[in-house]
């Protein structure tokens, strides 16, 4: 690889470490509106970890007490690893991965079974697969052709 092509960068100086800052602020943001009656409704249902929490951010997503924290965790993680192009790509790569996953998870498990304990609906699912698709491309193709040198 070309000397042109590797790159020694600051904590978000690259585009990969800025789009790992930004998904880590909307990730905060939204664990943190789960937690704010009048940004989700019915905060008084809202449970630790259930299918049956009535808790809707927005008054779309099915949130739970475990749902915003995992958001909160995955906030954190994106604002940790932007400080590396190579922790940034791994937040946003793997992270895509999670979510693929969790689309996957909330398609095969009922809605109303408990299996579906984060939990899942189907505005979440599909929420899921534009995470893992948009975090994957965008991991995978802000760093094609760049490495960091340690």
């Amino acid at each position: 690889m070309s000397s042109t092509a590797e790159r020694r960068t600051g904590y978000g100086a690259s585009a990969v470490q800025k789009v790992s800052i930004l998904f880590g602020v909307v990730f905060l943001l939204v664990g943190i509106a789960g937690f704010i009656p009048g940004l989700t409704s019915d905060i008084g249902a809202i449970e630790f970890a259930s299918h049956t929490s009535g808790a809707m951010l927005l008054g779309i997503f099915q949130v739970s007490i475990l749902h915003n924290i995992v958001h909160l965790l995955f906030g954190i993680a994106g604002l940790a690893l932007a400080g590396s192009v190579s922790g940034a790509r791994g937040y946003l790569v793997v992270g895509g991965i999670i979510y693929a996953v969790l689309w996957v998870y909330g398609l095969v498990v009922p809605h109303d079974h408990a299996a579906n304990f984060v939990p899942l609906n189907g505005a979440d699912n599909w929420l899921h697969l534009g995470l893992a698709v948009a975090m994957l491309a965008l991991g995978l193709a802000l760093t094609r052709g760049v490495r960091q040198r340690a």
